[in-house]
């Protein structure tokens, strides 16, 4: 009887302390409403004839009231209707759809005291809305009731999950993958104070780890390792492949959910996430049933694309739908002051950063960073076992910034803010959590290829093969050179003699295979879709005589891999340099790219979807650049410098990733650590061995429509 007695008392008390805070709100957001009516000439909270200040302040108590109502019951049901609008629609939107529901608060006046017009309507309800925010965090700090369900509002959570639920209190475990932070830019980052909350972590005792991708270094090929434990068979960001006659790009959701797909069906097991996982802002779902802003998942269609969840999480409350569209805003200014400022000091290199990339880059760094930390947060709250997130905002500027500089380091102090938020709302999750901080691939620096050397990849190779390239790559020292080459070639191959029977050899066809050519970071592929198999170098040399010696031997091309009938396959390099990749060592033409090139590249041959040629850019140890065959200033996807490097930072209590002197290689490799540290939390009770076996129906990830297979599975 005394507990229950006590038990009511404390439920009065928290009623008690709600009604004063939801009082306090209101009445700040009355003299808020107040004071912008008298500032705001088009803002009015009177009748024509004026009324008594009371009159008028009871006028703007019924409208902030009516306001905050509107905003409580009516706003989440607009959020959820518009669920299929794109983000960065979603996010423009938010401005006009609160002013909407405050011209409908004004409407609700008796007497028609309150009228704004549009516009004004607008900035008044993001200024109510803004104000309404900071004061009920304000009367929350010391609460602690209070700021937990403050986090559950924000988080679409309306209570923590019941303890009952949970047979023991063993801790959860919280992976945050910081995208395109290498090992080298986190150093940095604490040495100069950009990141306190890593460097007290550092401090406490946790242990940084660096770790080395496979060649394809980038999200699509080391996310697929990290959750679903296989990325065979991902030679790169988007290649084509011939039996399917599809071309798979990493970040479309057709590709995405077919890469899961595979390695579901290698493994036999859902992924790292399978049991009381959520997956959050990823390209790949971990086999997690909690979804957010996850693009394997994106491609399905109705209630069961659960992926958008994330978003009405977030929005429904206008408070952090403002206060995000509002920052959305803010870095959109932001991206077009540092992209001029870059303009006008001459600043190389530099790639254009114009069109929709402001709004690109505001996505990523704000609308993703918010709904993804939100989403995160209320999975702790909830008590679930395991979280894999990525925060993308470094990885999406640094592609258009350069991975070192002034806008980068904006970016990461943002990160560490948003990884000190999780961590303090961990303390007020029900259960322990252990945050390990991780990252997919780092990014190396450098001009351009196409502004090194004055024209494309995709261009250098249609001269190679002795086709029509614009005019201007013919003035270029390389174009010119690699035509001169391609006649010579041809003259020399039409005059060759004929074989012993009188017939001449079947080595050219009557007309050249047109080269389908893809750029990933510093990684290129060129593929020639009419032919149904790898072609070998012997083939491609009876089509294109002057092709490969023209791509080996330019300055901007570190080396070539390409089967061969005589060798299986080689590498190629300048000065002449040929080597079987069955006899490749760190030595010789991959010395440069650093111990484990040899490694990666023999794997990556053995694909059954590599190209035809797979061209990596040169690498200059001395400066850490690379030249990307896209329009990015700091790549990744291919060998060379940073971008081979990312880090894992754990905390002391779980198990080294690595015995003393071992170094952890691939994102394969990667996941069996997480699935080693998910065991000794006493997580998700993944198989201690991935060999291969049919998949069960099940396991597989839900999508509706058909599914290309893969052909060689």
């Amino acid at each position: 009887m005394g507990d229950g007695r006590w038990g009511g008392a404390e439920r009065w008390r928290s009623a008690g302390r709600t009604v004063t805070r939801v009082v306090a709100v209101w009445a700040v957001s009355t003299l808020t409403m107040l004071a912008l009516a008298g500032l705001l000439p088009d803002f009015e909270l009177q009748s024509a004839d004026g009324d008594s200040l009371t009159r008028t302040a009871l006028t703007a108590a019924t409208a902030a009231g009516a306001f905050g109502l509107l905003g409580a019951l009516v706003w989440p049901v607009i959020v959820r209707a518009l669920l299929l609008v794109p983000a960065l629609v979603l996010g423009v939107l938010v401005f006009f759809l609160n002013g909407s529901l405050l011209l409908v608060a004004l409407w609700l006046i008796p007497d028609g005291r309150g009228a704004a017009n549009p516009e004004t309507a607008v900035v008044v309800a993001a200024v109510m809305s803004a104000v309404a925010s900071a004061t009920s965090t304000a009367l929350a700090v010391r609460d602690d009731d209070a700021y937990r369900r403050r986090l559950y509002r924000l988080t679409g959570r309306t209570r923590p999950r019941d303890p009952a639920d949970l047979p023991e209190v063993v801790p959860g475990t919280v992976f945050l993958q910081l995208d395109g932070v290498g090992h080298h830019v986190l150093r940095g980052a604490v040495a100069d104070g950009l990141m306190p909350t890593v460097a007290g972590w550092l401090d406490a005792g946790h242990r940084l780890t660096p770790w080395r991708t496979d060649w394809s270094s980038q999200t699509g090929a080391s996310q697929l390792g990290i959750l679903h434990g296989s990325n065979e068979d991902v030679p790169a960001f988007r290649w084509y492949e011939k039996d399917t006659g599809r071309l798979m790009v990493s970040n479309r959701p057709a590709s995405a959910v077919e890469l899961q797909r595979r390695a579901v069906h290698r493994t036999g097991d859902g992924g790292l996430l399978t049991v009381d996982g959520a997956s959050r802002g990823n390209l790949f779902s971990g086999g997690a049933d909690q979804l957010a802003l996850v693009l394997s998942m994106a491609a399905r269609r109705g209630r069961r694309n659960r992926s958008r969840a994330g978003y009405f999480a977030y929005f429904s409350d206008p408070a952090n739908a403002v206060r995000t569209a509002g920052s959305l805003v803010a870095e959109c200014g932001r991206e077009m002051f540092q992209s001029t400022r870059a303009r006008l000091r001459r600043e190389t290199p530099r790639v254009s950063r114009g069109g929709l990339y402001p709004f690109v880059r505001a996505f990523a760094t704000v609308v993703e960073r918010d709904v993804v930390v939100s989403a995160v947060m209320g999975d702790m709250l909830a008590g679930r076992t395991a979280v894999y997130a990525d925060l993308v905002a470094y990885d999406e500027v640094a592609h258009h910034s350069g991975p070192h500089g002034r806008d980068t380091d904006q970016v990461l102090r943002r990160l560490d803010r948003a990884v000190a938020l999780i961590a303090t709302v961990a303390e007020h999750a029900p259960r322990p959590y252990r945050i390990v901080l991780l990252s997919d691939h780092g990014q190396s620096p450098g001009e351009t290829f196409e502004g090194a050397y004055g024209l494309t990849l995709k261009e250098l190779v249609r001269a190679g093969c002795g086709l029509p390239v614009p005019r201007r790559v013919r003035r270029t020292r390389s174009g010119s050179e690699a035509r001169d080459a391609a006649r010579d070639a041809l003259r020399s191959a039409l005059h060759r003699p004929v074989d012993e029977t009188g017939e001449a050899a079947r080595e050219l066809p009557a007309r050249p295979s047109e080269p389908l050519v893809l750029a990933s970071g510093n990684l290129g592929l060129v593929s020639f879709p009419d032919v149904p198999h790898r072609m070998t170098r012997e083939e491609i040399d009876r089509r294109h005589p002057a092709l490969l010696r023209t791509l080996a031997h330019h300055p901007g091309v570190g080396f070539v891999l390409v089967a061969s009938d005589e060798h299986g396959s080689v590498v190629l390099a300048r000065d002449g340099v040929e080597v079987p990749v069955a006899e490749l060592a760190d030595a010789g033409p991959l010395a440069v790219f650093g111990p484990g090139a040899a490694q990666a590249v023999r794997r990556t041959d053995g694909f059954p979807h590599v190209a035809d040629i797979m061209v990596n850019s040169m690498y200059d140890p001395a400066t850490g650049t690379v030249h990307a065959f896209e329009e990015q200033i700091g790549s990744h996807g291919g060998l060379g410098g940073e971008q081979s490097h990312p880090f894992l930072l754990s905390p002391p209590d779980l198990s080294p990733p690595v015995a003393p002197g071992e170094e952890l290689v691939g994102a394969e490799r990667v996941h069996r650590v997480l699935r080693r540290w998910l065991r000794e939390s006493s997580g998700p009770q993944v198989p201690l061995e991935t060999a291969p076996h049919p998949a069960r129906p099940d396991r597989r990830p839900p999508v509706d429509g058909p599914v290309v297979r893969d052909g060689n599975h």
